[in-house]
Formats: structure tokens, C-alpha cells, sequence
């Protein structure tokens, strides 16, 4: 059963580095590519998270922005697999989660990136916590409970602000928080009714 598990480790590594062209990308541009992407989107969201009346025009900006990236991405995962630690830094790999976790128009591709960031993060090249963002992201837009609370949806009618998209388990999410890092859900849900309702944005 180990030598199973670290062949899977393996050949998972191989399918998160196999590359359809020949050519060696540079990392160093797609880091700047993945940071530059991101302050685009993170402006756009604080523009519509602090603007007292919405913006449709900033509503289309951010749905192109997002679409736009979303399209990036996937090529980029498609030529070179997933950007890891080893590959665009640690700050680099966190910009390549964000852009995936804001593809919420495109769930397959996000369920293909959950896949992608395992492997990752079983390497020690992601972050655990962005896996379990993108889990429950992904369980979230497939209509399953999620694991860790990390998504906020509004809460229902005669209530103010947002509440955790229903919980796989409440007696034991904070347990599970625990185990990829994260504080207890009661204290990030006050921070989340501060700022917006779907996670680390």
C-alpha cells in the first residue's frame, strides 16, 4: 500500500509537470503575469465591495476580467501543468488558486484545478488551506455540502448578512479548519460579514 501511494505521488507530479510543447516556460514572466492578473481582479472586488451603490459597469469589468483570466489560466495548465511553489514562488502559486477560485463560471475547470493542486500540496508545493477553499468552492457550485466553511451565501430572508453554505459536518468543521490552518468559524464569519460573502476573495 506505501509503495501504491508514492507511485500515485509520482505519477501525479509527472501529470501536474507534463507539458504539451517542447519549450521551457519562464516562470519568472508568468509570476508577474499571475500578480498582475490578480491586482486586477482584488481592485475590481474592493471598487464593488466599497462603492455605496453597485456599478454595473464594474459588474461587467470584473465578469470580463474573470473570464479573461479564466482563459489564461487554463492554458497555461493545459501547456505546462499547475504553477507550484518551485515554480512561481509561494506568492506566485497563491495568485495562480485565486484566479481558479474566481472561475466560477467554468466549475469543470475549477473541479480539473482541484485535482492539479492534490498533487500539489501533497509535493509540499500548494497551500492546504487553498485546497480547502477550493473544495469547498467546488462542492459549493455542485450542490454539496463543503467541509471547512470556508463560503459565505446570503443569509435568508429577515436576516442580515451572510451565513456558511450549508456544513458536511458542524461538530466537526472547526476540527477540520484546524487541520489546514484555519481559525474557528464563528470568528471567520464575523470577518466575512465585514468585507463580502464567498470566501477569501
Amino acid at each position: 500500500m506505501r509503495a501504491l501511494s508514492a507511485l500515485s505521488l509520482v505519477v501525479g507530479l509527472f501529470v501536474l509537470g507534463c507539458r504539451a510543447s517542447g519549450a521551457s516556460p519562464d516562470w519568472g514572466a508568468i509570476r508577474s503575469e499571475l500578480a498582475q492578473r490578480v491586482a486586477e481582479d482584488q481592485a475590481l472586488r474592493v471598487q464593488l465591495s466599497t462603492d455605496a451603490e453597485p456599478d454595473m459597469a464594474v459588474f461587467e469589468r470584473l465578469s470580463a476580467t474573470d473570464e479573461a483570466n479564466t482563459a489564461w489560466m487554463k492554458d497555461l495548465v493545459a501547456r505546462h501543468g499547475w504553477p507550484t511553489i518551485a515554480r512561481v514562488d509561494a506568492a506566485g502559486a497563491g495568485d495562480a488558486w485565486l484566479l481558479v477560485q474566481h472561475a466560477d463560471h467554468d466549475v469543470d475547470f475549477q473541479e480539473h484545478c482541484l485535482e492539479l493542486l492534490r498533487v500539489a500540496v501533497a509535493a509540499d508545493q500548494a497551500s492546504a488551506k487553498h485546497l480547502a477553499y477550493l473544495e469547498d468552492r467546488v462542492a459549493m457550485h455542485r450542490g454539496r455540502p463543503q467541509r471547512y466553511g470556508t463560503q459565505f451565501v446570503q443569509a435568508p430572508e429577515g436576516q442580515s448578512g451572510f451565513v456558511p453554505h450549508t456544513l458536511a459536518d458542524e461538530a466537526r468543521v472547526d476540527e477540520w479548519r484546524a487541520t489546514v490552518g484555519l481559525g474557528p468559524l464563528a470568528e471567520y464569519a464575523r470577518g466575512i460579514n465585514g468585507k463580502n460573502g464567498n470566501g477569501e476573495d
